[in-house]
């Protein structure tokens, strides 16, 4: 069985792969522990953190928040603000704290990200990203991405994103992670803005066309090897979001297609929980309630026989006073069952 520290263990060397698959920042789900475990289910992937408000860090506790086990590389820090003053200076700590990469976010319309001004309302002034962009690359010297819609509101079309591209590249930004959406501030919720504005590939296609000399990565409805490779025949990466969360198996298939030679064993699902236990302990001594770490493994055997009955057991039993790493062999012991009733895919 592989250990945890060789399945860690980057093979990435080349800077134009570096952001080939990257695994999206997800609100309340991509924390560190999140993180940790789709480091080994995918050891090439580009992680990101949850959205960090640059208030959280300049007023609260930065430890806390900036906080990464050195597994997880490479891995990205997303800020979520205006002001290029504090944004320069949350990069700084970014740095600081070893993040490979500082991402603005100008995507997420949530009620509570407009109110402070940042998120996807950031695209209907693309000279404040500019600003702000230009900010944050002379605090830091790790590169300044930023991760943005095809639209948001009204604003919308080929033209008006060719316009915020350029205008933000010109600002020293490289690289672009493209949700192929636009986003609606007002009348749609964010689960709605995930879902119901239609993907637009062809125009996040369009743009590496027109700009070679950037590196576009594509987001936005992702679910499988094929599509990856599709995708790839078009633009520099692409970024997983739900799938990976909700079918973290996924990433593993990804990235033996995306990363691995022919001959390279697909690491199975046993192995991948065996290689997240040396984990897990450390963090149960260090006082982590099960529960919060394991809650992010849930859909690791989806659609497998026994995969429900592992779900459950977890369900039921990790967040109980006291519970440790015997409740994975239980949640395992379910799936050597061979429970034949899969999980529904």
């Amino acid at each position: 069985m592989p250990r945890f520290s060789t399945l860690l263990k980057m093979t990435q060397t080349d800077t134009a792969a570096a952001w080939r698959l990257c695994v999206a920042p997800m609100m309340d789900w991509t924390d560190r522990f999140c993180r940790s475990f789709h480091r080994i289910c995918a050891p090439d992937a580009r992680l990101y953190t949850e959205m960090v408000t640059t208030g959280a860090l300049i007023h609260g506790d930065v430890h806390r928040h900036l906080r990464l086990d050195a597994a997880e590389h490479p891995v990205t820090l997303q800020l979520g603000g205006s002001d290029p003053g504090a944004l320069a200076r949350c990069a700084e700590l970014g740095e600081q704290y070893g993040y490979d990469e500082i991402n603005l976010n100008c995507g997420c319309p949530s009620d509570r990200v407009q109110t402070g001004c940042f998120g996807a309302v950031l695209m209907k002034d693309a000279s404040l990203v500019a600003g702000a962009v230009t900010a944050m690359r002379r605090a830091t010297r790790r590169p300044v991405t930023v991760k943005h819609r095809l639209g948001v509101d009204d604003l919308e079309g080929y033209d008006f994103i060719r316009g915020f591209v350029e205008t933000v590249a010109a600002a020293g930004c490289e690289t672009f992670i493209v949700h192929a959406r636009k986003a609606w501030l007002s009348g749609l919720s964010p689960k709605e803005n995930r879902e119901v504005p239609p993907l637009n590939y062809p125009q996040v296609y369009r743009l590496k066309q027109d700009y070679p000399q950037l590196r576009i990565v594509i987001n936005g409805g992702i679910t499988g090897v094929e599509a990856c490779r599709e995708h790839l025949r078009h633009v520099d990466g692409v970024m997983i979001g739900r799938e990976a969360y909700d079918n973290p198996y996924s990433l593993a298939e990804m990235q033996a297609a995306l990363f691995t030679e022919d001959d390279e064993p697909l690491l199975d699902r046993a192995a991948i929980l065996d290689a997240y236990r040396d984990f897990v302990r450390a963090e149960l001594a260090a006082g982590t309630p099960l529960a919060r770490i394991t809650r992010h493994i849930l859909g690791l055997f989806r659609g497998q026989p026994g995969g429900r009955g592992f779900r459950r057991v977890l369900s039921e039993k990790a967040h109980r006073a006291g519970a440790g790493i015997e409740v994975l062999d239980q949640a395992l012991a379910e799936v050597e069952r061979d429970d034949p009733w899969p999980e529904a895919a």
